[in-house]
């Protein structure tokens, strides 16, 4: 029985009973002969129509070719002709070696011609074809293994998921070097297997163990441990989020199967349905939080009741509705959900589509239509706000809409207002902070700037010179205030700037001047008040000298002229004040005898005269 095959114009691109598997597209494409890798049929033949778009010529290369030899190739041939009829290659029959495998012609289409009569043995033949842009084209059984270097970079040829093949692992974890990389690469989602295109690939370590998976129609082997892995660079995608969704029908025990009800298009999480028994046509539309770009669909069905296979229709407004067909053929494309017991499928949309409303139309399922449902993508910026729709989605049956419930959207205002409320909280209580260490700041520099001399000059003080006073006073503290003196206030004078020749006069301390006068008077450091003792007062003549043994308590000091000085220590009886003298308020009132004699003191020193002030010179430079 003979098969044909035409394209959208109407032109012939497969015709006969001895074609094999079959995949063409403008880009690139794959053929074999009937029953590849087992031997062909006897008396059959086949043609395929390779096009590529004008301006570009065809690539050629055999992934296999094995055609029983026979002289002039009376049991089998292959044979290349262009369009204008003129043989490029063949009859090819027996083996081709592997440089002759490939093969470039200068022509945009050719005609690849197939026939076998009576033979015995052969596998046939695998042939992959490109455009001339692509002459790192690969076969689809080359595997990971036959590369040396790290990282590869090929272009894989369309229609190499059906090709006999084995493969390793999945996307996440890598593959096992010895996997064929093409239909790897479409299990990974990098590729289309309708239309084929670059990879790129890094070989890394090995693994212990390789998982199997179901992804994009192809089910992966579990691998044991291998020297390298193969890793393949995709762009990244993650979860989005489904706030609404609405369904054709729904099982209202479906809470009794496992799935979590309340975990439904939240936060990313898949999102459970199952329809009713009576449902025979069900659909399940989820509505996205934003316009998105839409990579990949993750479902998951239970072990009784699953989804085989669905198809996609997508739209922005819920008002236009449109089928996701496959990019070479422009068919609806028909997505595959389950394999051998693996419910778990994973399905790449290549190219991506931008939409918010997503329909999944099961076509075949098992038991009941039902299956976990996960969105893969990208969000697209800018975020618009959400709207309603108003469209309705057709069915035999009423749609039943479920949203989020009135409870978490209280919860998700009363989330907002609180997290506003702590901000404001946080700005109020730092704002009072700062002005209370601002104010305190303050008054730190007040008693900083207070403790300065005039015109805010700070001087230096010794540490014999420092007295503590207390900053407040108690309530019994009756000690009156020191009397004011009452001369006359003589303003400040300010040394002037040095004069060339002028010699500083040399000086211990401020009561020790040359000339017995400073040149100008400077504000002297704070010194502290002495009480004149009373033992300073004019000895009693009658006393005799010897009576100073009787005072036990006394101490000698000897000053620097050698001249001993006593000072009485608290509690002598030289400081008992007479009753004519005593105070209110404690103090007693010194005597002084203006006309008796003083002793010289190393404490206090003696005012000086006038007179001798005004006798002084100044010294000029020499």
């Amino acid at each position: 029985v003979g098969i044909k095959v035409r394209n959208e114009t109407g032109s012939c691109l497969q015709a006969g009973d001895g074609c094999g598997h079959t995949v063409l597209s403008p880009r690139s494409g794959t053929v074999a002969s009937r029953n590849y890798p087992g031997t062909y049929p006897n008396h059959t033949h086949c043609e395929w129509s390779l096009r590529v778009p004008q301006g570009h010529t065809l690539h050629l290369t055999f992934g296999d070719f094995d055609l029983e030899w026979s002289h002039d190739c009376r049991a089998g041939s292959l044979t290349v002709i262009d369009k204008s009829g003129v043989i490029t290659l063949g009859p090819l029959c027996g083996q081709l070696a592997a440089s002759s495998r490939n093969v470039s012609v200068k022509s945009s289409e050719v005609t690849v011609r197939f026939v076998s009569s009576t033979h015995r043995s052969g596998r046939g033949f695998l042939l992959s074809y490109s455009t001339s842009q692509h002459p790192d084209l690969i076969s689809c059984l080359q595997r990971g293994s036959h590369f040396s270097s790290q990282q590869i970079s090929a272009f894989c040829p369309g229609g190499c998921k059906d090709v006999v093949g084995e493969i390793w692992g999945h996307y996440e974890q890598g593959y096992r070097d010895t996997s064929v990389l093409c239909k790897a690469a479409v299990h990974a989602g990098v590729i289309s297997d309708s239309q084929g295109g670059t990879i790129n690939v890094t070989q890394q370590r090995g693994i212990t163990l390789y998982e199997s998976s179901f992804d994009n129609g192809i089910l992966s082997k579990t691998g044991s441990l291998s020297d390298k892995r193969l890793v393949f660079s995709r762009v990244g995608d993650s979860p989005l989020v489904v706030t609404t969704y609405n369904a054709s029908s729904l099982w209202e025990e479906e809470d009794r199967v496992g799935w979590p009800l309340e975990d439904r298009g939240v936060k990313g999480q898949g999102l459970s349905w199952t329809a009713s028994v009576q449902d025979e046509q069900p659909w399940l539309e989820l509505e996205l939080w934003n316009r998105s770009s839409i990579t990949g669909i993750i479902t998951k069905g239970l072990p009784n009741m699953y989804i085989e296979t669905y198809t996609l229709m997508y739209s922005k407004d819920r008002k236009i509705w449109k089928v996701y067909k496959d990019p070479a053929s422009k068919e609806k494309k028909v997505f595959e959900s389950y394999s051998d017991g693996h419910t778990v499928a994973f399905n790449t949309l290549l190219p991506p589509i931008s939409a918010r409303y997503l329909q999944l139309r099961p076509q075949r399922w098992h038991g009941r239509a039902s299956a976990e449902v996960q969105v893969l993508g990208i969000p697209l910026p800018p975020i618009r706000p959400r709207s309603t729709g108003t469209g309705e989605t057709p069915s035999l049956y009423s749609s039943l809409i479920f949203s989020l419930g009135s409870s978490q959207s209280l919860m998700l205002l009363v989330g907002v207002i609180l997290g506003v409320a702590l901000c404001l909280g946080c700005l109020f209580a730092g704002l009072l902070w700062r002005r209370r260490k601002k104010a305190v700041h303050m008054k730190k520099c007040c008693l900083d700037s207070g403790s300065e001399s005039f015109n805010g000059k700070k001087l230096p003080y010794a540490d014999s010179e420092l007295i503590a006073y207390p900053l407040t006073r108690s309530v019994h503290d009756t000690l009156p205030n020191p009397p004011l003196n009452g001369g006359q206030k003589v303003g400040l004078t300010f040394r002037p700037e040095l004069e060339e020749g002028y010699t500083v006069p040399f000086a211990l301390n401020h009561y020790d001047t040359p000339g017995q006068l400073p040149e100008y008077a400077e504000p002297l450091p704070p010194e502290p008040e002495y009480a004149t003792p009373f033992g300073e007062q004019c000895p009693d003549p009658s006393i005799p000298p010897q009576l100073d043994t009787l005072h036990p308590h006394s101490q000698r000091f000897q000053t620097v002229s050698g001249t001993q000085v006593e000072r009485v220590l608290p509690g002598q009886p030289e400081y008992d004040c007479p009753a004519h003298r005593g105070l209110s308020n404690g103090y007693c009132t010194p005597a002084f005898n203006g006309t008796c004699p003083r002793k010289a003191s190393v404490i206090y020193t003696e005012p000086q005269p006038l007179e001798p002030l005004l006798q002084h010179t100044y010294h000029e430079p020499l």
